[in-house]
């Protein structure tokens, strides 16, 4: 099979596009032919610096197609079934071979891209927000990095359950888009005080709920327009700075929490996120929710749909096609 693969961690030009053996289903396992590759921050990030189980490399957590074969004990897909997959890595590939507890059936009425873009950003926009996040409605949630799948998603879920929804993004124009999808609020961090702006917003009060995939001095200001008995959820690094100590000490007065979250370990702990997660996939076939597509590339093009999510010009998911 072709896959994007690299050799050492690195920028987007460590990709090779390449011949590789194919996987095989092994028991409890499915082979599916891959039709759609959803990039995630965290691909990026592995890409640039994480652990590699084997050389070369092929890296990401998601993607979506057909089964092609079973292994010995599957009793949920048979081949021709369509399926959206997560796993540690392999989906920047024309195949990939994952355990059938990590699949997803895809609903009639959705399509296979829009399925390759579904469990990481909705499963973890939605634990973020009420899992952890415990989010009600009246309360206000802050997004950050609206404009990405996560968020796109969190926003989404958070005005559906009655919150008042603020986000941040990189341009206004972005933050106009994320009008129709439900943001009340957008704050355009490379020009204004997001902490100044959540307080102005809400009278003082702060954000009851904040999603950051941000991390590093992000991180660190989020804790400062927490309200009091808040809950910040830090679940990515996409800022890329160093590690840093935070600063906790105005947490304590004000009975905030923050929680560190990874979707992979709710997924291999038990059966809920796997239940949650089927069902945005229903809601978004029944059109409740949307998945938003940016751009396409060619699996020969990893390197350059790395690059352009890393520019942070995309507005929503950007795929691969093999």
């Amino acid at each position: 099979m072709k896959a994007a693969v690299y050799y050492e961690t690195g920028g987007p030009e460590v990709f090779r596009y390449e011949d590789v053996p194919d996987p095989l289903a092994g028991p409890g396992e499915v082979l599916v032919q891959v039709e759609a590759i959803s990039i995630e921050g965290g691909d990026t990030l592995n890409r640039l610096g994480g652990d590699m189980s084997r050389s070369p490399h092929i890296v990401g957590y998601q993607c979506a197609g057909t089964v092609v074969s079973a292994g010995e004990g599957v009793s949920r897909f048979v081949v021709g079934d369509r399926v959206v997959t997560v796993g540690l890595d392999g989906s920047h590939a024309e195949l990939r071979a994952v355990g059938e507890a990590f699949g997803w059936a895809i609903p009639a009425g959705l399509t296979t891209e829009e399925a390759a873009c579904v469990p990481v950003p909705f499963g973890t926009a939605d634990d973020c927000l009420f899992e952890f996040g415990r989010l009600e409605a009246g309360e206000t949630a802050l997004i950050h990095a609206g404009a990405s799948g996560v968020g796109i998603a969190a926003i989404q879920l958070a005005k559906r359950a009655g919150a008042q929804v603020l986000a941040t993004a990189s341009s206004r124009s972005r933050l106009d888009r994320l009008g129709e999808y439900g943001l009340d609020h957008g704050i355009d961090y490379t020009t204004e005080d997001f902490v100044e702006e959540v307080r102005r917003l809400t009278d003082g009060r702060g954000a009851d709920v904040i999603v950051d995939s941000i991390g590093g001095s992000t991180l660190q200001k989020s804790l400062h327009c927490l309200a009091y008995r808040g809950r910040c959820m830090t679940f990515g690094d996409a800022g890329r700075e160093l590690p840093a100590k935070f600063d906790i000490s105005t947490m304590r007065m004000n009975n905030q929490t923050l929680v560190g979250y990874f979707l992979g370990a709710e997924l291999f702990l038990g059966t809920r996120a796997h239940t949650m997660i089927a069902k945005h996939l229903d809601d978004i076939a029944a059109g409740e929710l949307r998945v938003v597509i940016d751009r396409r590339f060619g699996l020969d093009q990893a390197g350059e749909a790395h690059a352009y999510i890393e520019s942070r010009q995309a507005f929503g998911r950007v795929l691969l096609i093999p």
